[in-house]
């Protein structure tokens, strides 16, 4: 069947976040606004120490009933497009025709901490980072697969394909082996000058062309809806699916950056920020990663602790049977009364472990300073504070390597929603800190690359200035000189003083571990 033709009548876009705890599908508009909206939860499996897993399958089956309850709130006719944005990193090996041979694999699995040692203490390593922009640690794909390789030899006599999220979707969606440069990137497997898989890469993870989806620009057309996607789906058969972005890219096209001079900064399960560069350059301070567009790059820090902190102390320490929200906003309200440094605590947010300046996965989170005064809510403001100072220490890292400064935040994810932590982080960095106009600044930055994808916009800057705006704005107040004594006296240089206890107690733990395994 040929695409569809398309029409004045059609002016809306349709896009899927498929994000590591849900699929949210958002029915857009060409100014921008969210008309019609739907949602369906994933759940994320830790079948051991340091691993995250996904059924694949509950990938499509939520994108599906997403999708379905957004499409159903306009006239489905109307829908020019869809474009995905998607978590990163994250891959599942499967069969030819894209069936997974076992659980997908997640950004959070660290159980490749020997590949990435063994890379790391090679001459590829430098090779490696040059090529792709990436230091050898836990997130990229390409480690995962090594460690996969290992484990599950008779997995990969097969020959299978390993998909990102993205191009699982696709495959499901339009039966197309394709996915997009700034998805594919993250994997760790592309060279990013080229914007093609890198040989040297492939080579390592012994992997062929034939088992990874042909590479497209972002804003392409990809293929079109299938009869059976767009039956399980509500979708108009052949709608054309355009290439997306991980989430992390996406976002910062939602949040507007498409120069540099700002940073979007992320406040997720992961704390992410990122600016803009035309050039492609590398560093310890940051990864580099492909743009959501036709050229550029986004040199982006990552700190994995993010509201992932704030759920692990409800979840370990909140001890309320009172729903996860109920708590956190209730936790807010009382940090909000506490004084800036959390009366004498200070926290390193490596939860899980760290990425950039460091590179160390054998980081862990650290608080001090406890005394008997302390509870909860001091840990939460805690954690807030000590995420507002990586903050401060990875932006001041990257203005350093790129000899450039970084003059505000447009803040997006779960946590922009707090007042008390955006003013935090524009005390801490010293720097305004602007709210995204859209609270879906992912889902937007996708929707955006539809408009143009699919015409209605000449260009992308165009699309995106049509389509974005900023919200509230939080300057650096009173309290600045008070963080920033707390930041030179205390937090700066604390890691690297601890650095060689930590390393110290990783070592222990994996010993213990193994020797709890021998007794089993």
């Amino acid at each position: 069947m040929a695409p569809r033709a398309s029409s004045d009548h059609q002016d809306l876009v349709l896009t899927l976040d498929a994000s590591t705890t849900a699929c949210k599908a958002i029915v857009w508009d060409r100014n921008g606004h969210p008309l019609s909206e739907g949602r369906a939860e994933i759940q994320l499996n830790s079948p051991a120490p340091l691993g995250f897993e996904q059924d694949a399958e509950e990938w499509w089956s939520a994108a599906a009933s997403a999708l379905r309850v957004a499409a159903s709130g306009v006239e489905a006719d109307r829908i020019r497009g869809l474009c995905i944005a998607n978590q990163r990193e994250t891959f599942v090996v499967a069969d030819r025709s894209g069936r997974p041979l076992r659980p997908a694999i997640v950004w959070m699995d660290e159980r490749c901490r020997d590949q990435v040692e063994r890379v790391r203490q090679s001459s590829q390593a430098e090779s490696l980072h040059r090529i792709t922009g990436k230091q050898p640690c836990t997130t990229p794909s390409l480690y995962k697969v090594l460690w996969l390789r290992v484990q599950e030899p008779e997995l990969f006599a097969q020959h299978p394909l390993v998909l990102d999220v993205h191009a699982f979707l696709v495959l499901r969606l339009t039966g197309e082996l394709r996915t997009s440069v700034p998805s594919a990137d993250p994997t760790g497997l592309v060279d990013l000058e080229a914007g093609d898989w890198s040989e040297e890469a492939l080579a390592l993870a012994g992997l062929s062309r034939g088992q990874l989806p042909e590479i497209a620009p972002a804003g392409a057309a990809l293929g079109f809806v299938q009869e059976e996607a767009a039956v399980a789906c509500g979708l108009p058969a052949q709608l054309p699916v355009i290439a997306g972005a991980g989430d992390g890219q996406a976002a910062g096209l939602g949040a507007g950056i498409l120069a540099p001079g700002r940073a979007y900064l992320n406040l997720g399960t992961a704390v992410v920020s990122g600016v803009f560069s035309e050039t492609y350059q590398t560093s310890l301070a940051y990864r580099t990663l492909a743009a959501a567009g036709p050229s550029g790059f986004i040199l982006e820090t990552d700190l994995k602790g993010g509201t992932f902190t704030l759920d692990w102390l409800v979840k370990r320490w909140g001890g309320s049977p009172s729903p996860k929200g109920e708590v956190l906003r209730d936790l807010e309200r009382q940090a909000r009364g506490l004084p800036p440094g959390a009366e004498g605590l200070v926290l390193i947010p490596y939860w899980n472990a760290v990425m950039n300046p460091y590179w160390d996965d054998d980081a862990s989170g650290l608080v001090m300073g406890w005394r008997e005064l302390h509870g909860p809510a001091h840990l939460y403001r805690a954690i807030l504070e000590g995420i507002a100072f990586e903050q401060r220490l990875q932006t001041e890292a990257v203005e350093a390597a790129i000899g450039g400064q970084i003059e505000a935040f447009v803040v997006t994810g779960g946590g922009a929603s707090s007042d008390l932590w955006c003013q935090i982080v524009a005390d801490v960095t010293g720097r305004p800190v602007r709210r995204a106009g859209s609270q879906e600044a992912t889902s937007l930055g996708a929707a955006i690359l539809a408009m143009w994808g699919t015409g209605m916009y000449p260009d992308l800057p165009t699309a995106t200035h049509a389509m974005t705006t900023t919200g509230a704005s939080f300057e650096p107040g009173p309290h600045r000189a008070r963080y920033e004594r707390l930041y030179s006296e205390v937090y700066q240089g604390l890691y690297e003083a601890v650095r060689p206890r930590m390393v110290r107690l990783a070592a222990y733990v994996r010993e213990a571990g193994s020797q709890q395994e021998t007794r089993c």
